[in-house]
């Protein structure tokens, strides 16, 4: 079984998100964080839940991929 790190970025987000939600409706916020932790927590027991979603690069963005990860650019290449 693998164990599940929840990094303070991630956890900040999801509170983020929460926040914003909860404007309009905290009882949807709540809901919503209940079932990412209850859907995260699935990992453990099932670490290859899921699929994998195919990254599309394209050109003249503002975003760049590194290691799978989108960076924002801070300056354009032109």
């Amino acid at each position: 079984m693998v164990k599940i790190k929840w990094t303070h970025n991630a956890i900040e987000e999801l509170d983020d998100i929460a926040n914003y939600i909860s404007k309009d409706s905290p009882k949807y916020a709540l809901i919503l964080v209940k079932q990412i932790y209850e859907m995260v927590s699935h990992l453990e027991k099932f670490p290859k839940f899921g699929r994998k979603v195919p990254l599309k690069i394209v050109l003249n963005t503002n975003l760049t991929i590194v290691n799978t990860t989108l960076i924002k650019k801070t300056s354009s290449l032109k």
